[in-house]
């Protein structure tokens, strides 16, 4: 007797993780989740006022024991890094497997459309969102783009980005460094540059910005790659770069090499204060001069522009 095998739909998980920290790096760490991990996030309420949990989304389905370990590693490593940089407790971090309905949910209820800065809309697929006069429109899937616009680090980057792009006269050729979701190089497309390159050393990061990109319709202007600074030999009239603080200054010397003379240079994801006056002082010494500096809450930006020699 032949036995007939039923057709099943099998119920497919997502891996979550619940992070309680101290707020003092929460913006650090939902940055990276978001640029490096391709993850989602969103605030808890805990009953410890001293401490702000989060749950954070994996866009994954069914991640094999290797990878769930994969990713474990690097984000409880990365939390470990931000705790002795800003001198506060390691994060309390746990983990589980959550069925896909669940993730799905929570993902619809919590990402909405919102102004990253004024004029660039940040909208999920599943929102139609009918831009206004003079906005500009980014759409990103759930578990690429929740939370961006309440990044400090990202909108700060941003608003140089725009206002360069938009009040230089020559059209902008534009690279973005550890481009994450893609978001700098795609607002830089929209605010008119001709050329963009978004480079990331994720491969995860560099699929997920790619996908942005096509699903804006903007790859005739900008190409995502996981090419090495060192081996880039195109000059840009602007670089981007979202990035923390000791990474800035190992990549200063290949960023001026990749500057055409008198370009612009917008680094982000630094600290107010004595890592902002670091890296004042550092990119000063090979010629580099401060035109704008922002600050939100502890984070700053800089508008840097090179000398021309």
């Amino acid at each position: 007797m032949t036995q007939r095998k039923e057709n099943v739909k099998q119920q497919s998980y997502w891996l979550k993780a619940s992070i309680c920290l101290d707020p003092a790096m929460q913006e650090a760490l939902e940055d990276y989740l978001l640029g490096v991990l391709g993850a989602g996030v969103e605030q808890a309420v805990d009953g410890d006022s001293t401490k702000t949990c989060l749950h954070v989304f994996f866009d994954e389905r069914d991640p094999d024991e290797a990878r769930q370990t994969k990713l474990k590693n690097d984000l409880e490593s990365y939390a470990q890094e931000l705790a002795r940089i800003f001198h506060v407790a390691v994060a309390e971090i746990s983990w589980e497997l959550i069925k896909e309905q669940d993730w799905s949910r929570n993902w619809k209820v919590h990402f909405k459309p919102f102004a990253i800065i004024p004029r660039l809309i940040i909208a999920p697929t599943w929102e139609e969102y009918q831009a206004e006069s003079g906005e500009l429109v980014i759409t990103m899937d759930p578990g690429m783009a929740f939370g961006t616009g309440h990044h400090a680090t990202t909108s700060l980057a941003l608003a140089f980005v725009d206002k360069i792009v938009t009040q230089e006269k020559e059209k902008q050729r534009v690279l973005d460094v550890g481009t994450g979701t893609g978001i700098l190089g795609m607002g830089a497309a929209l605010f008119g540059a001709s050329r963009v390159l978004g480079i990331d050393n994720d491969p995860e990061a560099v699929r997920i910005a790619g996908e942005n990109v096509l699903l804006n319709g903007l790859e005739g202007v900008m190409e995502v790659a996981a090419t090495p600074l060192s081996e880039i030999r195109s000059e840009y009239t602007l670089i981007a770069a979202n990035i923390i603080h000791d990474v800035l200054v190992e990549m200063r010397d290949e960023l001026k090499r990749l500057l055409v003379g008198g370009g612009n240079l917008v680094l982000s994801g630094i600290l107010h204060g004595e890592q902002e006056e670091n890296i004042i002082r550092y990119y000063g010494e090979i010629g580099f001069t401060v035109k704008g500096k922002e600050q939100r809450e502890e984070w700053a930006a800089l508008w840097m522009s090179r000398g021309e020699s």
